[in-house]
């Protein structure tokens, strides 16, 4: 019983991710992309983690609903990062040559 408690922690760990979200429109380009960087780490092991759930774990319509959860909280988290950062670049780089 303790098993699907770890999957459920991943879940929400993975829904609430979002509120720690920032203003990317005040910080620098160089800023946005540790952003960047840090997102794409943690989207890396949270896959490891539901992987080693696969192995682990019976459960496989809660692992598959953490691994898309997880799939389209991300790609939303970087789509938003995404439209700010090539505006920043664009005003940061280009701009100013």
């Amino acid at each position: 019983m303790e098993e699907p408690d770890e999957i459920e922690e991943l879940i929400n760990e993975i829904t609430f991710r979002k509120s720690n979200s920032k203003d990317y429109q005040n910080m620098r380009a160089s800023e946005i992309s540790k952003e960047f960087k840090e997102i794409m780490r943690y989207e890396q092991e949270a896959f490891k983690r539901i992987e080693e759930f696969e192995k682990t774990q019976q459960n496989s319509e809660l692992i598959e609903y953490a691994r898309i959860l997880c799939s389209n909280t991300i790609a939303r988290e970087i789509s938003d990062i995404q439209e700010v950062y090539l505006k920043k670049i664009d005003e940061e780089y280009l701009d100013s040559k």
